[in-house]
């Protein structure tokens, strides 16, 4: 589904098995979006962007953002022309945010309020 630019939500214990060398001991994945090659996992402690680079993809930077260093984000809904979502996110002592592209297939309403219940502890 990914291939052809859908954007869907992974089940967060498949992303706990498929990423539990990045988590620390008792982390746990909260939910997992798949956007097309990239994925982002909201866990109880942080919010970790996987970054497939590269032709094959086999490259792969790893972001973790505590939540306590955002400081705001935004959603931008998709519109007639738009079809994309967007997600920014400002992190602490860092004026450019980081954005990332929802496309069709996950509701940016959703992502938003996930961000919110860690954000806002």
């Amino acid at each position: 589904m990914a291939l052809f630019g859908n954007a869907h939500t992974v089940d967060p214990a498949s992303a706990q098995r498929d990423y539990e060398r990045l988590l620390g001991q008792g982390e746990q994945v909260r939910a997992a979006y798949q956007l097309i090659r990239d994925t982002i996992l909201f866990t109880d402690r942080r919010l970790i962007f996987v970054d497939k680079q590269g032709i094959t993809g086999k490259k792969v930077e790893y972001h973790s953002v505590p939540y306590k260093s955002i400081t705001h984000f935004a959603v931008e809904t998709a519109g007639h022309f738009d079809l994309d979502a967007e997600l920014k996110i400002w992190i602490s002592s860092n004026a450019t945010p980081i954005e990332k592209t929802f496309t069709k297939g996950v509701d940016i309403y959703e992502v938003q309020a996930i961000l919110t219940q860690f954000v806002a502890k």
